[in-house]
Parts: structure tokens; sequence; C-alpha cells
């Protein structure tokens, strides 16, 4: 009797381990998994050739189960909102009406009173300031961690998804090319809007000639000249 208990307790003990290789073996297997796809999305991402969409259509697929799913929705989200802000910072940034508001072309189209011009200007440095902050909080943990769903989920996970994958995002904040650029593009904005207010308050002290502004008004033509100096 005691011999068959035995065997019995060892049959058990042996199903139990099997389970557990299994769960470790799968684990394992899916961890590959997501360490595997998140390589190959920054391997795409730091492309000369980026793609967007197809960028974009790998970050809207989930390709492991369970808790590492969890893990990979998390990072794909995050990574997908800073992508979103980026593209958004570069759109304006890269908008050839910044680097036209001072020409002549649109002195014609829009003077005297620079109605469209001035709601441009004061829309793109609304816009650029919005995507600049929230720029800045991609690089916060709070930010970062606000991603993952981690009611119920094993302390593993949530430091593999923290420092495995995350890493140090903190760290990466001192690159300020973006803030640069962005600061860089908010100062034209800043020195254009205070030509066209020169101009839509002195209506009748200048004129269109050609590709050419004309004054006739000599403090004013300084004025303007001075501002523009600022530019070079």
């Amino acid at each position: 009797m005691k011999k068959k208990i035995l065997i019995g307790i060892s049959i058990v003990l042996v199903v139990v381990i099997g389970v557990l290789a299994y769960m470790v073996v799968s684990d394992l297997g899916q961890e590959e998994k997501l360490k595997t796809e998140l390589e190959e999305i920054n391997a795409m991402t730091n492309s000369q050739d980026i793609d967007i969409n197809t960028i974009y259509e790998r970050l809207d697929t989930i390709v492991t189960k369970g808790d590492y799913a969890k893990v990979e929705k998390a990072f794909k989200g995050y990574l997908k909102d800073s992508f979103d802000n980026i593209i958004k910072i570069t759109e304006i940034l890269d908008d050839e009406r910044i680097f036209n508001i001072l020409t002549a072309n649109n002195y014609l189209e829009d003077g005297k009173d620079f109605v469209e011009t001035k709601n441009y200007i004061q829309q793109t440095k609304t816009e650029l300031e919005k995507y600049k902050q929230e720029y800045a909080s991609f690089f916060t943990e709070e930010k970062v961690m606000s991603y993952l769903d981690s009611d119920g989920l094993d302390s593993y996970y949530i430091d593999l998804y923290k420092n495995q994958y995350v890493g140090d995002i903190e760290s990466a904040s001192e690159d300020k090319t973006v803030e640069n650029s962005v600061d860089q593009i908010l100062g034209i904005l800043d020195i254009s809007e205070q030509v066209i207010d020169l101009l839509s308050e002195n209506p009748n002290s200048w004129e269109v000639d050609g590709q050419n502004i004309m004054f006739h008004d000599d403090t004013l033509s300084s004025k303007y000249d001075e501002l523009l100096n600022k530019l070079a």
C-alpha cells in the first residue's frame, strides 16, 4: 500500500514538474519573442529610410501572450505616442510657411492687416510649446510607467518593463537636439511676429515693389532692418 502511495506521489510530482518546466520554457520563449520584437522595432526606427506606416503596423500588433503581452502593449503604446509627438513637431519645423512669413509675396497676399499671418504665428507657437512640453514628459519615469497596467501583475514583469525594456529613460533627456530645434523656430516666429506687428501698425508707411519692401519712413525702415538682422 505504502509502495502504491509512493508511486502515486511520484507520478504527481512528475506531472507537476513537467507542467512547471513547460511554463518556464514557455515564459522564456515569450520573453525571447518580446526581446526580438523590440530589437527589430528599434532597428526599424534607426534606419536611414524610416517607414512610419510599417512601424505603426508593428506597434499595433501584439506578438506575445499573457503577462508578457501587457509589457509589450505598454511599451508599444508608449513608443507610438512618442512617435506621434515627434512627427507633429517635425511637420511644424518643416513647414515652409514659417520661412515665407517675411516675403514680398506674403506681404502682398495677406497685408496690410496680416490677419491670417498673425493667426498662423500664434497657432504655430502654441502648438510647438505644447508638443515641446509633451516631448519632455516622455523622458520621465512617471510618464513611462503610466502605460503599464500593473493591476495584478507580478513584480517580475513590472521590473522587466521598467529596467530592461525602458531602461534609464531619464538619461536620454540630456539630449536637447529636439528642444533646441523647437526653440530656434520659436525664436524665428517671435521675431517674425514683431515684424508683422510693425508693418500692420504702420500700413501707410510701406509698400511692396517687386520682391522688395519700400518704406516712406526712415525710422520704420531702421526698425524693420534691425529686426531682420536678428534672424541672420
